[in-house]
């Protein structure tokens, strides 16, 4: 059976894992397994590595963190580990049981182990390749270089081998929730831009894609037959509607929104 380093710093297998927190002999906060007392923080006295500093606490701000492992004992582990970073475990025994999980837009990533009961790691990943806002952490008990190169190509943050140290994968995983935040930034600035210019007329519409393609006010009348009056007039409301305060930036929203480019020709 595969092993990974349990909140303790020892690799953790079926017959030892964590089971609960409690408070340990002395008051100090600890987690009883099988066998005795472990102190999950015991190799890590110093604090948590900068890259997975504790997040904001606030509910609707807090990254939650999936894992996807059929080994108990390491989904308990994990749980622990992850929900003393700071950050909201959720744990899963199969991809199947991930997928009917709804889907949330909140910060977060999956750490996904590649051998599963029913659909594998490297199914799972591509299943949610569209979730760019939930980067992946391959964990698995053993791995060659197709398999993490397959993994990286599409996508993947890190591809870990068990046992791994903790810090390594809560490191792993704090760079995973800022690109999770950064994907919600981005696509939340994509979603603005969208309704701003469905707000347009289609004439507007018209102007600045021949605006954003380089044309000027007297070469886009040429082009749509108005005078350039008018188009003066279509571009100022294209600027206020889409926020934009200079050409580059109706530019730069153009490119965002994937327009087709007008042809300048």
């Amino acid at each position: 059976m595969s092993e990974v380093w349990s909140g303790a710093g020892r690799a953790s297998g079926s017959s030892r894992y964590v089971a609960e927190v409690v408070t340990a002999p002395g008051g100090r906060l600890g987690a009883r397994a099988h066998g005795g007392w472990e102190d999950p923080f015991r190799h890590r006295q110093q604090g948590l590595p900068a890259v997975a500093a504790m997040p904001s606490t606030t509910p609707q701000a807090t990254p939650t963190v999936f894992v996807v492992d059929d080994d108990v004992s390491v989904r308990e582990s994990l749980e622990l580990l992850i929900g003393f970073a700071g950050w909201r475990p959720e744990t899963f025994a199969s991809a199947q049981e991930f997928l009917a999980r709804p889907r949330v837009f909140t910060p977060s990533c999956l750490v996904l182990d590649v051998s599963l009961p029913d659909l594998n790691g490297l199914d799972l990943q591509k299943l949610v390749a569209d979730r760019t806002e939930m980067p992946v952490i391959f964990i698995t008990g053993y791995g060659d270089i197709p398999m993490t190169v397959r993994a990286m190509k599409a996508g993947a943050v890190e591809f870990l081998t068990k046992p791994f140290d903790d810090e390594v994968l809560l490191g792993a995983i704090g760079h995973a929730v800022e690109r999770s935040r950064a994907a919600l930034d981005n696509e939340a600035e994509i979603q603005a831009l969208r309704e701003c210019y469905a707000s347009l007329t289609p004439r507007e519409q018209q102007v600045m894609a021949l605006v954003a393609s380089g044309l000027l006010n007297k070469q886009v009348g040429l082009r749509l037959g108005i005078s350039e009056i008018t188009v003066k007039a279509h571009r100022g409301r294209v600027m206020q509607k889409m926020g934009a305060g200079s050409l580059a930036d109706l530019v730069k929203a153009s490119e965002r929104l994937r327009l087709a480019p007008a042809s300048n020709q």
